[in-house]
């Protein structure tokens, strides 16, 4: 069981920033980043004061899933800290990420998601509706509704509403980073 990873989908799940669990766990940022990457592991009474932030006990957050689900309605979805204003991206499966991470991604004209570095995976996207650029390093690629696009994630990436209406993409990200 890898403990960081579940603390990550209860922090997720809680739409709490690293910051805001630690602050009230009474631990550092740096800390609950270390957890999460599973670079270190909390004790016993360290991981209760998490939980207890997170509103989970120590037998559920234990407890290995069953059957797992197969259906997910839109009220299952929640918001994720990467969200702000003109930028809201939503977990379309939330606490069942394994392989993937599939998020819907809704940008107001001229707004854009945060730019993520380099990091492990790969990344698929469908846009719905709108037009957006997609900046990979320094090339920027203009995509209109029905065109996707997949890349290695070991670029620099983000995307960004040039149109002039609500742009909205599914986002599949492997092994899940949001």
């Amino acid at each position: 069981m890898r403990i960081g990873e579940r603390l990550r989908k209860l922090r997720i799940a809680n739409a709490l920033t690293q910051e805001e669990l630690a602050n009230r766990a009474g631990l550092t940022k740096g800390y609950i980043s270390q957890l999460e990457r599973d670079l270190t592991y909390p004790s016993i009474p360290t991981l209760k004061e998490i939980l207890d932030v997170l509103g989970e006990d120590l037998a559920s957050f234990f407890k290995e899933d069953g059957e797992e689900r197969a259906v997910f309605r839109r009220n299952d979805r929640l918001e994720t800290a990467d969200s702000h204003p003109g930028c809201r991206v939503e977990i379309l499966v939330p606490q069942s990420q394994k392989k993937m991470d599939p998020v819907l991604v809704t940008l107001a004209p001229g707004e854009r998601t945060r730019e993520d570095g380099s990091h492990e995976g790969e990344e698929f996207g469908f846009v719905l509706k709108g037009t957006v650029a997609l900046h990979l390093d320094q090339k920027i690629t203009k995509l209109r509704k029905g065109d996707c696009f997949y890349f290695r994630a070991n670029r620099r990436h983000f995307l960004e509403n040039c149109g002039r209406v609500v742009a909205q993409i599914i986002w599949v990200v492997s092994p899940p980073t949001f």
